[in-house]
């Protein structure tokens, strides 16, 4: 064997005696075959089988079979973030004619993946009351295909009623998806509750560390799974074993985060109430927050993530005293190890329901530093808004 071959072959190395408590990454573009007839009989293997890096690594299964055993499911597909999430279970269940019905406190890009490219394509989206309990049976034609639930709303935290959602679309032939991104799998776990697609998006709590995108797909049925994968094969859509090794570092982590995480920011939430510029604290932790029977009956507990609404015209001192903000960062995601906070359009995103609030909606993320400094920061912010607050 000349050098340039001895380049590009690897040499066995034995592996007799080791063992790493470490998920492997293993990298992989192309799967080889010990012989031509493997290579021939590849598409028998399915998707539970090597054929493509694209469709899978050892690493990336990993993943899925631990998310799969967290939801209580059959499969998990990984995705490259939590909104390809969403429309991968669109895509695999909607064909023109049928109709989707989404809550109005769904994640944006959800609504406008409806409006900008469904609709175009003769798929028909309903926007619904997140509180509408088993009353959305109401609302499921023979066209409705899919009802969608996210729960609570990440951004103004109602908490739906899910085994009720999921009994009335049952009883009429429809399909449910939950986005669990806010709960996780060890506070809520949507397939236990009768729904048929659990999501997450990774790149939050599972991730953990504000550094990587991924989304996770839950089924509870295999032919659901199958449908799936036929659409991501078709499209070309696959996940780095690199990303999914680190989700799988965060998994190992997610839960003394998350608790932490929700400890705090559950006495944060009773502190808040009593701010002098803070009209409505939504924590589905609280008694006041829309659902929240729905969440002590069927949560086992909270994360970092809730919002809180200022009274009209804190707004005018906002820029400034987010800008002064030493602690907490100006971000739009959530679920890492910084805490964050972000100010969040309400009003203009309703389209079934009123949001009467009239004060601006910050989101709060909690991370893991000291509560004590987390919560002198968030004080000297509302003490600067209060000069504007009072003066309206």
């Amino acid at each position: 064997m000349q050098d340039l071959t001895r380049c590009v072959h690897h040499p066995a190395v034995s592996e007799d005696g080791y063992a790493s408590l470490a998920v492997a990454t293993h990298r992989a573009s192309t799967i080889v075959y010990a012989d031509a007839e493997s290579f021939a009989q590849r598409k028998y293997r399915g998707f539970d089988g090597y054929t493509y890096g694209l469709h899978g690594t050892p690493t990336t299964r990993t993943l899925e079979a631990q998310l799969t055993g967290l939801h209580g499911g059959v499969r998990t597909i990984l995705v490259p973030s939590g909104q390809a999430a969403v429309t991968a279970v669109m895509l695999s269940v909607l064909l023109p004619g049928d109709r989707v019905l989404i809550p109005d406190h769904v994640y944006g890009p959800v609504r406008y993946f409806c409006t900008d490219y469904l609709a175009p394509r003769g798929i028909d989206h309903l926007v619904y009351d997140p509180l509408i309990g088993g009353g959305i049976a109401d609302l499921i034609d023979r066209r409705t295909k899919l009802v969608w639930v996210e729960s609570p709303g990440s951004n103004t935290m109602e908490v739906q009623d899910v085994p009720a959602i999921v009994q009335a679309a049952k009883a009429k032939g429809a399909l449910v998806g939950c986005d669990n991104t806010w709960a996780t799998p060890l506070l809520f776990k949507p397939l236990a509750h009768g729904a048929d697609f659990a999501i997450e998006a990774l790149t939050k709590y599972i991730g953990g560390h504000s550094d990587l995108l991924m989304g996770s797909i839950t089924v509870a049925d295999i032919e659901l799974r199958e449908k799936i994968k036929l659409v991501l094969r078709d499209l070309g859509i696959g996940v780095s074993p690199d990303e999914a090794a680190l989700a799988l570092r965060g998994l190992e982590t997610m839960g003394v985060r998350v608790a932490h995480m929700g400890r705090v920011s559950e006495d944060f939430a009773h502190r808040l109430l009593h701010s002098p510029v803070v009209d409505t604290v939504l924590h589905p932790a609280l008694p006041s927050c829309p659902g929240h029977a729905v969440w002590a009956r069927d949560f086992k507990g909270s994360t970092g993530v809730f919002s809180i609404v200022l009274k009209p015209g804190a707004e005018a001192a906002l820029e400034p005293a987010l800008t002064a903000l030493q602690v907490f960062a100006i971000g739009a995601s959530w679920g890492g190890t910084r805490s964050l906070i972000a100010p969040q359009a309400i009003a203009g995103a309703r389209t079934a329901t009123a949001w009467t609030h009239p004060g601006t909606v910050l989101r709060i993320s909690i991370g893991l530093e000291d509560p004590d400094d987390l919560w002198r920061d968030l004080e000297r912010l509302l003490r600067r808004l209060e000069p504007a607050a009072e003066a309206a």
